[in-house]
């Protein structure tokens, strides 16, 4: 038994315990005891409620399967769905129109547009590698992933290969094309730049053939670095981000280029979310030790990791900010590092890292609330050598919350995380993750409940899929996992959430977010495929990765977002009864071939997860698909998985014997797929024996009867079993 520590009525893990006393509230004004006793208060008052809301839940989920029931055989119009929604009070009325009233937000959240990273805060290299990929080099994202072909002569390989770096140089001179025009001419016949002196230096440009110009916007010269009297680095502005070219003649990239250009560097990842959630695995005290103490490192300041890298240790720490001289030779400082929001756990989640009244653990999202926020009190105090939020705010993403209700609780259990920690009101700020289908349909209602608090709305898509199958699991069998995309319900709830965000006041004040771009290996795929989402009215969207975050970054330069969602703004709103309209496979007969394919892509992606979830720890990580395909899968990608199979196996289309020879089938594909690993643990042929095999069957066989066909309960439970072991 872990040692506890018994503390106003809570009885709080020892490793958590003293990660607050002596690591956490020193510097930050609060007192160890008074903390735990806010958070037994808390617990005392407001978990009553968390689990009201939870049965509230559970109470229109079976609601709706008994409605479904009844109504088997045939699809349901949206208007008769919409009509019993209503009667049981899982869609409530819409109120009046309204703006919210959000204040001190930091610019890169109210008014820049650009990428969002998501990290794993149980890793510190990759949670500072997040928080440094503020700026990133275009020469780099383009030369090292297929942005640029493999076509012969422009190979990757081990050695420098100077016909693939022209190539990247000619891309770079298109895209500065794009984002800093040339009065005449083109960036890719520069040959030199300098600065024309005076009270407000101009930047002025040589061509080959002799031109001299400058920029078709003068304004877009925002700065600039000398070395010693040399020109080192230009900086340019284009839709509110900034745009380093770095100069170095004598650089060997830069002797490539005839004005010695070196490389550009964009800023990148505007914003980062740091997560306790999805991509984390943390199940116990000591995982969550971890976690937090990460999050405390970035927030004061002091988080460092060390890696080996071609034989040699490498340390990593947060960059420090960007110094230049502005065209009038005055200092100008811009953030080294990207603005950081924190997500913590949903409102299902109970952790006994901490417990009371005998025992009995505590919401989860109550301990990661306070000990978040108590976290960044460092950086409202500026106890530490770099600053976070320069507008004095704490940003919070509140994952599967379920309507207006759900919000309104986070509000008041954010409230009295203020009132402990001396906050004033409205410090700490909140996101809505609309990836539950109760929030989509009452979206406008769940912005109101947090008007005066939010600053981020996004469309996770992959979790809000895996909710439409399991709230729609008892009316039939749904359509095949790569259709589901080109649902209708699917387009218009993508339409819907910015349609809804505009009209409620988020533009210049909040983030409207769209979803992970899933494959860190296909690049070029991305670059012409994610401009959809700035195209669509949104200022932000995840990437997985610092690379992928330079070139999406690309997007925002292409796509003037402010622009672009006052256009939006007037079109006519996405229609409700499309959302509701349900992806069935209806009369759609398939071939047993085709059933038998679409089993074996959902157990493999489910137990490729798996391996590493359970068998690892590891909660979010590239994982090879049935075809090789690397894609990054977290839980929200196993969510639609299992409650895929689920619904077959329910509807008939599937058996028990069929799912469990494909799961062994695709076992030894995983097992193959892994072999590489010193540290993995092979499921074949000893299936019985296997922890993570057994954790992928329940994922299955338990789907329709877990809490909204959340993951959580098996991972957690099948992960303490082999940490046990």
């Amino acid at each position: 038994m872990e040692e506890r520590i018994e503390i106003a009525g809570l009885a709080v893990s020892k490793p958590l315990y003293e990660l607050v006393r002596d690591e956490a509230a020193p510097g930050t004004g609060v007192d160890p005891h008074r903390f735990w006793s806010s958070l037994a208060a808390i617990v005392s008052d407001l978990e009553p409620g968390n689990r009201a809301l939870l049965e509230r839940r559970d109470a229109l989920q079976a609601d709706i399967d008994d409605w479904h029931r009844r109504h088997r055989g045939r699809d349901p119009s949206p208007p008769e769905m919409r009509d019993f929604l209503s009667r049981i009070g899982y869609l409530v009325p819409e109120g009046p129109d309204f703006e919210i009233a959000t204040g001190n937000v930091d610019p890169e959240i109210a008014s820049v547009a650009g990428p969002q990273l998501v990290v794993p805060l149980s890793s510190a290299r990759y949670a500072l590698n997040a928080a440094n990929a503020r700026w990133g080099s275009l020469y780099d994202a383009l030369y090292g992933t297929d942005a640029v072909p493999d076509t012969q002569g422009t190979e990757r390989g081990p050695r420098f290969n100077p016909t693939r770096a022209r190539r990247v140089m000619e891309r770079g001179a298109a895209f500065l094309d794009e984002a800093a025009a040339l009065a005449t001419g083109s960036h890719r016949d520069v040959v030199a730049f300098r600065l024309r002196p005076g009270p407000t230096a101009r930047l002025e440009v040589e061509l080959a053939d002799g031109t001299r110009t400058g920029l078709a916007d003068p304004e877009c010269f925002a700065g600039y670095r000398r070395d010693g009297e040399a020109l080192a680095c230009v900086l340019l502005r284009h839709h509110g981000l900034h745009v380093e070219i770095h100069i170095d003649p004598a650089d060997p990239v830069g002797r490539l280029h005839r004005a010695g250009v070196k490389d550009v560097v964009l800023e990148s990842a505007i914003t980062t979310i740091q997560d306790c959630e999805d991509a984390v695995a943390a199940v116990d005290a000591q995982d969550k030790a971890l976690v937090y103490r990460n999050w405390l490192g970035i927030m004061r300041g002091t988080l460092e990791a060390s890696f080996d890298k071609g034989g040699e240790s490498v340390a990593r720490r947060l960059a420090p900010d960007r110094r230049y001289l502005r065209p009038d030779g005055q200092p100008l400082v811009l953030p080294g590092r990207s603005l950081l929001l924190v997500r913590t756990v949903g409102a299902h989640m109970y952790t006994d890292a901490v417990t009371h009244a005998g025992g009995m653990p505590i919401p989860e999202t109550f301990l990661d609330a306070m000990v978040t926020a108590l976290a960044a009190l460092h950086d409202l105090k500026r106890t530490g050598p770099f600053v976070n939020s320069r507008a004095g705010s704490v940003y919070i993403v509140r994952p599967k919350m379920h309507g207006p209700e759900e919000v309104a609780a986070a509000v008041a259990l954010f409230a009295r995380v203020e009132e402990a920690l001396g906050l004033g009101p409205n410090t700490l700020k909140i996101g809505i993750m609309d990836e539950e289908r109760r929030t989509t349909v009452n979206l406008k209602e769940c912005i109101r409940a947090a008007r005066e608090r939010v600053v981020f709305i996004n469309t996770g898509f992959l979790d809000r899929t895996g909710d439409e199958i399991h709230t729609m699991m008892e009316c039939g069998p749904v359509v095949p996992k790569a259709d589901m995309k080109e649902a209708a319900w699917i387009r218009a709830y993508e339409d819907w959430n910015v349609d809804i965000g505009l009209r409620a006041g988020l533009r210049g004040r909040a983030q409207i977010g769209k979803g992970m771009w899933p494959a860190p290996d296909a690049m070029a795929a991305m670059l012409e495929t994610k401009i959809g989402h700035p195209r669509a009215g949104a200022n932000t969207a995840w990437v997985p990765s610092p690379t992928a975050a330079t070139l999406h970054a690309v997007h925002y330069h292409q796509v003037d977002v402010a622009a672009r969602q006052l256009e939006t703004a007037t079109r006519e709103r996405a229609r409700l009864e499309d959302i509701l309209t349900l992806p069935l496979l209806g009369a759609r007969n398939l071939s047993s071939e085709e059933v038998d394919a679409e089993l074996d892509n959902n157990a493999q992606g489910i137990l490729g997860y798996v391996v590493r979830w359970v068998g690892q720890g590891v909660g979010c990580s590239k994982v090879p698909d049935i075809n090789e395909v690397a894609l990054m899968e977290d839980r929200a990608t196993l969510r639609i998985s299992s409650q895929h199979v689920a619904n077959w196996l329910r509807h008939g289309l599937l058996d028990e014997a069929r799912v469990r020879a494909s799961f062994e089938k695709m076992a030894r594909v995983v097992d193959r797929q892994n072999a590489g690993d010193p540290a993995y643990r092979p499921m074949a042929p000893d299936f019985a024996s296997s922890v993570e095999f057994a954790a992928a069957l329940d994922l299955v066989f338990e789907a329709c009867r877990s809490p909204n066909g959340y993951t959580e309960g098996v991972l957690h439970a099948r992960r303490r079993e082999l940490k046990a072991g």
